[in-house]
């Protein structure tokens, strides 16, 4: 297997344990917060980045295929058979999609970038804000349109409005603070950096564009959820907070800023339900670990069965027989061989004739077979041919390779010809 049929394999293993994380999210987002609190919800959201992590532990490889018949593969010198049918546009299929990604991996970090940068540069003008007593800086800016925000991950600040003082009353002005600060202290900037890495690399995927706007819906709630539990008697000066910020054009990758694409009635309506004792808290944080310990078991086992764990640290036993000229067949070796490396061949036993040189290596396939691969020169062949073989785990394959002579014009029958017979297992 190539470095990318790896790459590929391992982003279509992702890309499904992914899914049915973000699936298992949209099932229980909703009737989690009813019964548990926005918090308990907004925790809900690890479940895709655990199912991505469970999804590449190493998994045991077990034969998957019935037996087949013993295979074997001829090649005659002179034939261009280089590997089996439909191997080089499938390798240029593969390389085809690899790029699309990798094009699409960098136009949305670079869009992110961009929106960040054009986001700061615009702060540039801020002035330090005096009326707070917080630990982080607190910048106001230059415009009534931008803020309150909390901005950034390594060392994040806040940016308030310029009419901050005038549009906001002081309780509200306390509220919209202590709600920029406790994004800060639940570490939202990191968070909001995790989500764009998986929206940068899952950029192709459909659902992933509604779970950005609800995930970043539920962190709006949670916030709110834990700002009125410890200011539980303002809910109405606060709702009264929220009705007078304005939303950003855009949504900031790095940063919490009040957005269009967070409903501001649900918000509102969802600060009448937020009393959520520590016993329902409690009880939702158990509920979201069996859910996590579920979703991780049923994300092992499909991988597992599936057969579509990362090969990188397998190894694999291969004996090799080999034959010269139709000869009775000799154990040549017995090795044992990591996906990438490959053990070299030499046979020099015919006169007159370049010595036979073999390299042979194993790969596993995602139907469950083990591939073995030739690159094989000299004796008769002009140049180097490459014949793949696969076959079950514990199934012997035959490659011959070389040229039949005769009988012609009083010559005798002559074979210069090389049989590999390959036996290939998994584990050494």
């Amino acid at each position: 297997m190539s470095s990318l049929e790896a790459a590929l394999s391992l982003l279509w293993l992702t890309t499904l344990s992914f899914s049915f994380g973000l699936l298992t999210v949209a099932c229980l987002r909703r009737p989690v917060r009813r019964r548990f609190g926005a918090g308990s919800a907004y925790l809900l959201w690890v479940l895709p980045l655990l199912a991505v992590l469970v999804s590449l532990l190493p998994h045991p490889i077990h034969m998957r295929s019935q037996p087949l018949p013993p295979m074997v593969l001829t090649v005659v010198a002179g034939d261009a058979i280089a590997e089996m049918p439909g191997a080089s546009s499938d390798r240029l299929l593969i390389v085809g999609l690899m790029s699309v990604w990798m094009l699409g991996v960098v136009l949305s970090a670079s869009l992110a970038i961009a929106r960040q940068r054009r986001f700061q540069l615009a702060l540039r003008t801020a002035r330090p804000f005096s009326g707070a007593s917080l630990a982080w800086p607190v910048w106001l800016a230059r415009d009534d349109a931008t803020g309150p925000a909390m901005v950034g991950a390594w060392r994040p600040f806040i940016v308030l409005p310029r009419d901050f003082e005038k549009r906001y009353d002081e309780s509200e002005r306390v509220l919209i603070l202590a709600h920029e600060a406790m994004h800060i202290r639940r570490r939202d900037g990191w968070w909001c950096a995790v989500a764009q890495v998986c929206a940068c690399l899952f950029w192709f995927h459909p659902l992933l564009w509604w779970a950005l706007p609800a995930w970043r819906h539920d962190q709006e709630l949670a916030c709110d959820a834990a700002v009125i539990r410890e200011h539980a008697g303002q809910r109405r000066r606060y709702a009264l907070a929220m009705l007078k910020t304005q939303a950003v054009a855009t949504v900031l990758p790095m940063g919490c800023a009040w957005s269009p694409r967070h409903p501001l009635t649900e918000r509102i309506a969802m600060l009448h339900s937020s009393q959520i004792y520590t016993v329902k808290r409690l009880s939702g944080i158990s509920t979201i670990a069996l859910a996590a310990l579920l979703a991780s078991a049923a994300v092992y086992a499909g991988t597992s069965i599936a057969g579509i764990a990362s090969p990188r640290d397998q190894r694999y036993s291969l004996k090799l027989e080999v034959a010269v000229n139709g000869q009775p067949a000799k154990v040549h070796a017995a090795t044992c061989l990591a996906v990438g490396q490959r053990y070299e061949l030499i046979e020099d036993s015919t006169p007159n004739l370049a010595p036979w040189r073999a390299l042979v290596g194993v790969v596993p396939t995602d139907k469950g077979q083990l591939e073995v691969r030739a690159d094989i020169s000299g004796g008769t062949l002009n140049g180097t041919t490459q014949p793949r073989i696969r076959v079950s785990e514990g199934q012997e394959g035959t490659i011959m390779v070389g040229s039949r002579l005769g009988p012609s014009a009083g010559v005798p029958v002559g074979e210069h010809t090389l049989t590999l017979r390959a036996l290939p297992s998994t584990g050494c």
